[in-house]
């Protein structure tokens, strides 16, 4: 590398769940976070917070990313607004970290591959679970054919956090957070770490989507993501996203012979009690299986049919050194969501000081944007009852 990570400056836009999470995980890394933004106390409140000098209220991102202080704007707003501020940020010459999704529908997030397509800067998606030592473990046993060819996937993405008819977060309306909640938020998780595995896109989905809680009470005001609310203080409203679906996925051309035509189930649920974030993959094939749990990030269960099924455990023989560079401790020493962002924030940055020579394994705003398109393939055939082509990027 020609420059050390500590010299890049970053900028955080969003100051809900997830933009304190960059900020943790840009400050294990060594990078100064110089700048935030959100609402006045908020931004304020998460500048004392983690000491960061710049600090623009009233949602004034403008100012953010044409701070000279600022080389990497990372935007951790609401949905609605990821397209606009992304190319606002390229516009002023900063590479970007976005998060998922990349925006409401392909219309938009076309319009920011384009602009991408144009800039010298780096871009990336923050589909994060694609740098769970797990999942880059699982993707090159499936690279090297450990598995045999890969027959069929399935797995699930379960939370219970929407559970009852009071909880409440803005990603529940169609307006805020996109026409696909349960599928939209954690779904594409699952899908783009299954996607990185198999280095393969799907190419054809067929959907089931359904709202169980048809009305919901919110409060008269906002709140975080997962906070608790006075139900004494709620006003009903109608629901207009889903609560789960069942997904079913067709892969075509993978960029190796071992999972070319695979078939994949996923279920989703943000309505499943005891399930705090449980993500499962399983991923079979003709030599052997492998399955994995979010909720225990450090083993992969290795299955076989004519030999003892395996364990393998992080920073143990079998699970060492495919991952080299992604994982920091010895095994035994638990790895899990903060470090997948920091591993994903380590790969942006090293790519953007290596001057784009290193592997670019993060996601890209084509990915985004493909996962944009597939959600909306999603949504047709949930409301057609019938198999969707989803259209390349």
């Amino acid at each position: 590398m020609s420059t050390p990570l500590h010299t890049l400056r970053a900028g955080v836009i969003g100051t809900g769940f997830i933009g304190p999470v960059h900020i943790e995980a840009l400050k294990r890394l060594g990078v100064q976070v110089t700048a935030v933004c959100g609402s006045t106390a908020s931004a304020e409140a998460t500048a004392r917070q983690w000491g960061i000098p710049e600090v623009y209220g009233n949602h004034d991102y403008q100012a953010l990313i044409h701070s000279p202080t600022v080389d990497v704007v990372h935007i951790t707003s609401p949905n609605t607004v990821h397209v606009e501020q992304s190319l606002a940020a390229l516009a002023a010459g900063k590479h970007v970290v976005c998060e998922k999704p990349l925006g409401m529908n392909t219309r938009e997030t076309a319009r920011l591959v384009a602009a991408v397509a144009k800039s010298d800067r780096v871009f990336a998606v923050n589909y994060m679970c694609r740098f769970f030592p797990a999942v880059l473990q699982m993707r090159a046993m499936v690279a090297r054919g450990d598995l045999g060819k890969i027959i069929h996937v399935q797995g699930h993405f379960f939370q219970d956090w929407l559970l009852k008819d009071t909880d409440y977060n803005w990603r529940i309306r169609a307006s805020e957070g996109g026409k696909l909640r349960a599928v939209g938020d954690i779904g594409t998780h699952w899908i783009d770490a299954i996607s990185f595995i198999l280095g393969a896109r799907a190419d054809r989905v067929f959907a089931t989507l359904e709202t169980f809680h048809k009305t919901r009470k919110r409060p008269r005001g906002e709140v975080q993501t997962f906070a608790r609310v006075d139900p004494a203080k709620l006003v009903p409203y109608k629901v207009d996203t889903e609560d789960f679906g069942s997904v079913l996925l067709r892969f075509d051309r993978a960029k190796h012979g071992f999972a070319e035509g695979v078939h994949a189930n996923a279920s989703i649920s943000q309505v499943a009690a005891g399930w705090k974030c449980s993500l499962t993959i399983g991923i079979y094939g003709t030599l052997g299986s492998v399955q994995w749990d979010f909720q225990h990030p450090n083993e992969i269960i290795l299955g076989r049919r004519d030999a003892p099924n395996q364990v393998l455990q992080r920073g143990t023989a079998g699970f060492s050194d495919d991952i080299a560079g992604f994982t920091d401790y010895p095994g035994g020493h638990p790895e899990g969501f903060p470090d997948s962002h920091k591993m994903h924030c380590r790969a942006v940055y090293e790519y953007i000081v290596s001057g784009c020579k290193t592997r670019p394994l993060f996601a890209s705003a084509q990915d985004g944007h493909h996962e944009v398109g597939l959600c909306e393939s999603i949504l047709k055939s949930s409301q057609s009852g019938r198999w969707i082509a989803i259209q390349r990027p």
